[in-house]
């Protein structure tokens, strides 16, 4: 395979190149050659796309697919698709099928159904046996086996013990423990955030105590056990500043934000619209300013989508019975666009691989090509149309977006949406 990138503006502050716009000769997956006006002396395949910008690849710590068991929701196979075409060169599968990914065979699994794909996927394990919060699950094999952390994605983990072995237990294979935090007793029957528009709605809130108190007690013990904790999708004003003084103090603590508590807000829940019921809960415009300024000053260390495709059985009811979750992929940089500088949404859609221990190469000469292709420029309004997945909840539609996600270069393999 031998392609010739035109006039392509490098995003990438690792390379030599950035801010550069430059032609990329790639021969069989590797960059070759990096300058202007390369000639195409042997026939390569040209690529042109308006205002091409590129950058290294993106990755998304936490993605659902459903397979395998609810295969109604999305499969590997579309999904994998539907993230390249939206920018992705690797993804983080969380553990939530059936049956749960809590076992070295399960993991082996899901990566041979991802073969051959230019999107890799990266198993996430359950860090209890069926993610029940009672007995720690096989981590040591599943790491074995090409697991890059270890979570039960939306069930906090009540058996604080149990967190504080799995936290010491994976320091003697660099394991990464994630730790979803919502206190299910504070939480209740809750199904939106507590406030002035659950107040309004009638609908029973979540309070931000149920977040915040459990990332401190996890903080805690992280800081008594050492090792390595993840909190993804945090979403409180004063949660991201508890990791911020935890991150002060010394501790090896990472987290990450969802792209839809960036841009939205529980005024959405107007219309008791089900798209926006997620986990957590969308919270107030002060909170989601709070989660802007932890973005850009590097408390928050990675932007997530937390694609989570819900059939529209489980999904178009009652509100209080809908499950919690929206796709994200397809207008994940579109939306943030809208919100954040270009460079800074770069960043946080790289930091990923670092942390989850997975390769990661800057945009040079006799690099492997790993590049997603983008433009920052264009308005657009998210429509059904736009949504590659299989189901279709998205919080995002009719959303304003700016900006698109062109495709990847990865693995050999050029995917275009």
């Amino acid at each position: 395979m031998k392609i010739i990138i035109r006039s392509a503006k490098i995003i990438d502050s690792k390379s030599p190149f950035h801010n550069q716009t430059v032609d990329l000769l790639i021969v069989d997956g590797l960059i070759k050659k990096i300058g202007t006006a390369l000639p195409n002396t042997d026939n390569a395949e040209e690529l042109k796309l308006d205002n091409l910008h590129i950058s290294q690849g993106w990755f998304d710590s936490s993605i659902s697919f459903g397979e395998p068991g609810f295969e109604d929701r999305e499969t590997i196979t579309n999904g994998l698709e539907v993230a390249a075409k939206s920018g992705f060169t690797a993804i983080a599968l969380q553990p939530n099928s059936f049956p749960v990914i809590d076992n070295q065979s399960q993991v082996n699994f899901v990566k041979s159904k991802a073969n051959g794909f230019a999107t890799q996927l990266f198993p996430i394990g359950a860090l209890t046996k069926g993610s029940e919060g009672k007995d720690m699950a096989e981590l040591f094999d599943m790491k074995n086996s090409g697991a890059v952390a270890f979570g039960d994605y939306t069930k906090s983990l009540d058996n604080a013990n149990l967190l504080k072995i799995a936290l010491q237990y994976v320091q003697d294979f660099d394991g990464l423990v994630i730790a979803f935090a919502q206190d299910d007793k504070i939480k209740g029957n809750g199904v939106a955030n507590e406030g002035i528009v659950s107040t309004r709605l009638g609908l029973k809130g979540i309070p931000d105590l149920a977040e915040e108190l459990q990332i401190a007690r996890n903080l805690f013990l992280l800081e008594y056990t050492g090792g390595k904790m993840h909190i993804p999708t945090v979403s409180s004003a004063k949660s991201v500043q508890l990791i911020k003084d935890a991150k002060a103090k010394g501790l090896n603590v990472t987290c990450s934000v969802s792209v839809h508590h960036l841009v939205l807000t529980d005024e959405k829940l107007e219309t008791f619209d089900t798209r926006y019921k997620v986990t957590p809960p969308l919270k107030t415009e002060s909170d989601r300013q709070a989660l802007i300024k932890g973005v850009l000053d590097g408390t928050i260390d990675i932007i997530t989508t937390d694609h989570n495709p819900i059939d529209i059985e489980h999904k178009k009811m009652e509100f209080d019975l809908a499950k919690n979750g929206t796709i994200g992929l397809e207008s994940a940089f579109g939306a943030l666009m809208t919100v954040l500088p270009l460079e800074t949404i770069i960043e946080k859609f790289t930091a990923g691989n670092s942390i989850f221990s997975i390769p990661q190469q800057s945009i040079n000469e006799g690099e492997i090509a790993n590049i997603t292709f983008f433009t920052p420029e264009g308005d657009s309004i998210f429509t059904k149309e736009n949504i590659l997945s299989k189901s279709k909840n998205s919080a995002f539609l009719g959303t304003a977006l700016k900006g698109k996600a062109y495709g990847i270069l990865n693995q050999g393999k050029l995917i275009l949406g």
